[in-house]
């Protein structure tokens, strides 16, 4: 679905949908990445650490994938989106890196 079929409060309402969708894939992707950091770091479990990135990388890549077919600005909101979940991310975790 593109945005040119839809009035200006529509599309107004999908980008805010699309940003937000961004904000949980970044709060996710973030945060499953500061996990991903930590199996690599401890040598526990490199395999699983190798699958989890694999898979990490390709969800994000996926959503991108799907934002861009509807268009520059869903992907824009999207890509907004991903940058304040890590945001929110990297501000939570901060302390307990210190």
């Amino acid at each position: 679905m593109t945005l040119a079929g839809l009035d200006v409060f529509r599309q107004s309402c999908a980008l805010g949908l699309w940003f937000i969708a961004g904000c949980g894939l970044g709060l996710l992707y973030f945060r499953v990445l500061w996990w991903n950091v930590r199996l690599l770091t401890s040598g526990a479990k490199p395999v699983m650490a190798a699958l989890l990135g694999a898979v990490r990388f390709a969800g994000l890549g996926f959503a991108l994938f799907l934002a861009s077919h509807s268009g520059v600005l869903p992907l824009l909101a999207m890509v907004l989106g991903v940058l304040a979940g890590r945001g929110a991310v990297v501000r939570r975790l901060r302390p307990e890196a210190a």
